[in-house]
């Protein structure tokens, strides 16, 4: 039967008490971890979010009927507890920060009893997530899920105090807003005053934030909620939180600065790592020459070699017509890993077919120096040593060759690359590699369109010194964009944007998007930029992503309170679900049964 609180107010959580409290009379709350009988003695460890803490019940010191409740405690009963603080009886416990005290009880009161939960409330748990995440709310009792969510609100403070010091107004945006196609698939909200029109939930605050700097507001942030209804994995939901800014009248450099400055202060006051400033900076093209990726891990080697004018004379076809249709042909050098056995191999070959190779080639160097390879038959000896010396490769080294055009060859072998520093065990996550990357393409080819689309959108200013072939040569155009990388994965990104009409009508040409078309999806950001812009920049953070860096997990679903799973459900309320056919008629809605073909 529970009880009331009434007259009772807690004065510490479980682990604010320590030896400074010794003979203080202490009330605590909060759920009950375990409990242990040994006759007149009942000990049970008390958790909140702070921690546990050991609540000893005497029988010699307690009335029948308190002692009698303490011994029907189960598991996830809610209890307040009165007593006093003692040295602890029994030894040291140096896995609990409350180690080395507990509390005798004076008084008991049960405040809710519990059922037994479907999985344990222990910190990594073995559970299958399917039952965690229905079952969420118990899920987030677990200390090092607390620990993930506590470190987000921690962040969180740390932004804003960092960035009101700097000047930067806190401004909301609408969160009802205008579907524009370029990008992602919008999630769309019907509009029952203007039947058969649509909201859509916002992407980012991209259009918004650069309104508030014609507005001259010059320093802007938000932590905004944002929507994309695109397929999810490990660090992709519908629904994300941005740590969102832009500024006027500054260029790359401003915005570096100021970010540079705010990461920092974030790490070390959340998590104690010192961030080394400046960090380092790399151009897109020097990221994908030597990694393969514009979002590089630097936590280790293993950086890919442009071989094709070593190779472009041999006769291994599959090296030769890469050659000849103007693609290349890289390698990776797997140190150490000469040995792999065959089986292995075929797995990475495997691996980068899921990537778009139609296999990979490789050599593996015996430790007499010797080689074993999948194309040696069609290479002279000659040519073999010059691969292998082009490669740095040494005996017991495993070389991995990619050759198609140059897309495919470094999404195939930035991937590897990664896949092979997973499977060596060489990823410490306790080191922090940040990476400014920076003069991207402005613009990139697409092949299902047929036109030039924005790598990062529209408003992306273009390298001045590059504009010259904004019309004649397009691809050969860089942008005034930077992403900040950590240990491989992106965490942010940002650019500088266009402020100048002619400049902007040149860019919507280039997109081959008709002067009228521009207007509509638009309109109101070009409206505004006729009465006076201010040159603006900006940087948007994914603050999931961040958190789970900080946080060492594998998945942003560790650190967001009630995240979806792979098909944008959610387990625990079932959302998204039917609706009533009355809020249907209300929208002027019909949702059609779907015929089989």
């Amino acid at each position: 039967m529970a009880e009331s609180m009434q007259g009772l107010k807690r004065s510490h959580r479980c682990a604010e008490l320590s030896k400074k409290n010794l003979g203080e009379t202490v009330t605590v709350m909060g759920w009950v971890q375990k409990t242990r009988n040994t006759g007149g003695l009942i000990f049970a460890d008390l958790r909140d979010r702070s921690g546990l803490l050991q609540i000893t019940f005497n029988s010699d010191k307690l009335s029948e009927e308190t002692f009698n409740k303490a011994y029907k405690l189960r598991s996830e009963f809610v209890i307040a507890v009165t007593g006093t603080v003692v040295e602890r009886e029994g030894g040291v416990n140096k896995n609990l920060i409350t180690g080395e005290i507990e509390i005798v009880a004076e008084s008991l009161r049960v405040l809710s009893e519990a059922d037994t939960p479907p999985f344990p409330i222990e910190e990594n748990s073995k559970t299958k997530e399917e039952l965690r995440l229905k079952y969420r709310y118990l899920d987030l009792r677990r200390p090092d899920l607390q620990a993930n969510i506590m470190l987000r609100s921690k962040v969180c403070m740390l932004v804003r105090t960092f960035l009101a010091d700097e000047g930067f107004l806190e401004i909301e945006t609408p969160m009802l807003t205008k579907s524009t196609p370029e990008g992602a698939r919008d999630y769309l909200v019907p509009s029952r005053v203007h039947p058969g029109s649509f909201y859509a939930l916002p992407q980012s605050p991209q259009l918004f934030k650069q309104l508030l700097m014609c507005s001259g507001y010059d320093r802007y942030f938000q932590i905004a909620r944002c929507f994309r209804d695109e397929d999810l994995r490990a660090d992709r939901q519908p629904e994300f939180t941005q740590i969102d800014m832009e500024l006027s009248f500054v260029d790359v450099d401003d915005v570096i600065d100021v970010n540079e400055r705010l990461l920092a202060k974030v790490f070390k006051e959340a998590i104690g790592v010192e961030v080394a400033l400046p960090i380092q900076r790399m151009t897109w093209q020097e990221a994908m020459d030597r990694f393969g990726s514009d979002k590089p891990d630097l936590r280790f080697g293993m950086e890919l070699h442009n071989v094709t004018e070593v190779v472009k004379d041999c006769e291994f076809v599959v090296f030769k017509s890469a050659v000849e249709a103007g693609g290349s042909v890289r390698g990776i050098n797997a140190e150490g890993q000469g040995s792999m056995p065959r089986k292995k191999i075929d797995a990475l070959v495997e691996f980068a077919k899921g990537y778009g190779a139609k296999g990979l080639a490789y050599i593996a160097i015996n430790e007499d120096g010797t080689y074993k390879s999948s194309f040696a038959k069609f290479m002279k000896p000659e040519e073999m040593d010059a691969l292998v010396g082009a490669m740095d490769g040494k005996p017991g080294d495993l070389l991995l060759f990619a050759a198609d055009k140059n897309k495919l060859v470094y999404d195939v072998l930035g991937a590897l690359r990664l896949e092979l520093a997973s499977q060596m065990g060489i990823l410490d996550k306790n080191e922090y590699r940040f990476v400014w990357i920076t003069e991207f393409p402005l613009l990139e080819w697409n092949e299902d369109q047929g036109r030039y689309t924005a790598m990062h959108h529209p408003f992306t200013m273009p390298m001045e010194e590059d504009l010259q072939y904004l019309e004649s040569d397009p691809g050969r155009v860089r942008a005034k964009a930077y992403d900040i990388v950590l240990n491989g994965t992106e965490l942010g990104g940002g650019s500088v944007r266009i402020h100048q009409d002619d400049i902007q009508e040149r860019m919507f040409e280039a997109l081959g998007f008709a002067k009228e078309t521009a207007y509509e999806q638009f309109g109101f950001l070009l409206n505004a930029f006729k009465y006076g812009v201010p040159p603006h920049a900006g940087l948007a953070y994914g603050l999931d992503r961040l958190i789970m860096l900080m946080a060492k997990e594998d998945s942003i679903r560790d650190v967001i309170a009630f995240p979806k799973v792979k098909d944008a459900s959610c387990l625990m309320s079932e959302a998204p679900n039917v609706v009533d056919a009355k809020q249907l008629e209300e929208l002027e809605i019909a949702v059609l049964a779907k015929t089989e073909e």
